[in-house]
């Protein structure tokens, strides 16, 4: 089992504290130190004010804070959490993604999922309406752009007619895509397309303000996993799938820790599941304090696990 962090390039609220170079730096090098395999940022470059309204939030441009993590550390992995495939043309996408995988020598994880802002969509001036089409096609440019010479292809936005990327990723064939999303549609997008599944728990968490699919329980969980191990049976996948899941509740706080032996329970339960990553978050009002909880959830959560 391995795991990864949130680095808190949401928190606009605290920006000194939270979205600077050296915030992220140093939070980065925290991550690391504490025995995180990876860490993670979130994708929204354009919201709605009703969203925020109702939970939401900003966040740093994901290549960009990620790539200041990547220059602070040499072991770290860095993780989009998810991006949003329509929002951008898939090439340059694919640019943005090689290039940090080419400057962090081959550490980007690339999580992904088709999203579910529509005003977000239409600000950008993105297709909502198709973004599940869009987000197949999308994977499959990205996946041409960094493995193939003079790329010929025509989609629903763009046309390569013979174009070309260089440098190509370090990691090869390329950088891991991981597919998010609780749908069939989406479980079916990660066995045939991707490298990786992330589904999204949703208990606790209003509606309004993530709308996919409600998973919202282990049983739940079971369900789908059963669908994506039937579904690769019948495509004829045979190579294995990453699966990063957030356990139920796991958001570290300063007035709530998590119990190691819960916590040694609750991974136990998700590897027996097929889990191989476990994704995670942590509340702290200042950056002293995010460092000193990641610490201490490295030494009293993960090195038991590991020794």
């Amino acid at each position: 089992m391995r795991f990864s962090l949130q680095l808190p390039t949401d928190r606009v609220d605290a920006a000194e504290e939270f979205v600077s170079g050296p915030a992220i730096a140093e939070m980065a090098r925290a991550v690391e130190d504490a025995g995180f395999d990876a860490c993670f940022v979130t994708d929204h470059p354009f919201p709605s004010a009703r969203w925020l309204a109702g939970g939401g939030h900003h966040a740093l441009d994901p290549w960009v804070a990620l790539s200041f993590a990547a220059a602070a550390t040499t072991r770290l992995r860095v993780q989009t959490h998810v991006a949003v495939l329509g929002y951008r043309n898939p090439f340059l996408t694919a640019k943005a993604v090689a290039s940090l995988d080419a400057l962090s020598g081959g550490r980007t994880i690339l999580g992904v999922a088709a999203g579910y802002q529509r005003r977000e969509f239409q600000a950008l001036g993105a297709d909502f309406d198709n973004r599940n089409d869009v987000a197949d096609e999308t994977i499959r440019a990205i996946r041409r752009a960094w493995t193939e010479d003079e790329v010929e292809l025509i989609g629903r936005h763009f046309a390569a007619t013979g174009n070309s990327m260089l440098p190509r990723p370090v990691q090869r064939p390329h950088p891991p895509i991981w597919v998010g999303g609780n749908s069939r549609r989406a479980i079916r997008r990660a066995v045939e397309l991707g490298d990786g599944w992330i589904p999204f728990p949703t208990q606790g968490i209003d509606p309004r303000r993530v709308r996919t699919s409600r998973l919202e329980s282990l049983d739940e969980l079971d369900a789908r996993l059963a669908y994506l191990r039937a579904h690769a049976r019948e495509v004829g996948r045979e190579a294995p799938l990453d699966i990063s899941f957030v356990p139920f509740g796991l958001t570290m706080h300063r007035d709530a820790p998590v119990d190691p032996s819960q916590f040694a329970e609750a991974i136990d339960a998700l590897g027996t599941r097929g889990i191989t990553w476990i994704t995670m978050s942590l509340r702290a009002d200042t950056r002293k304090e995010y460092c000193e909880m990641a610490q201490r959830w490295g030494e009293d959560l993960l090195k038991p696990l590991r020794y």
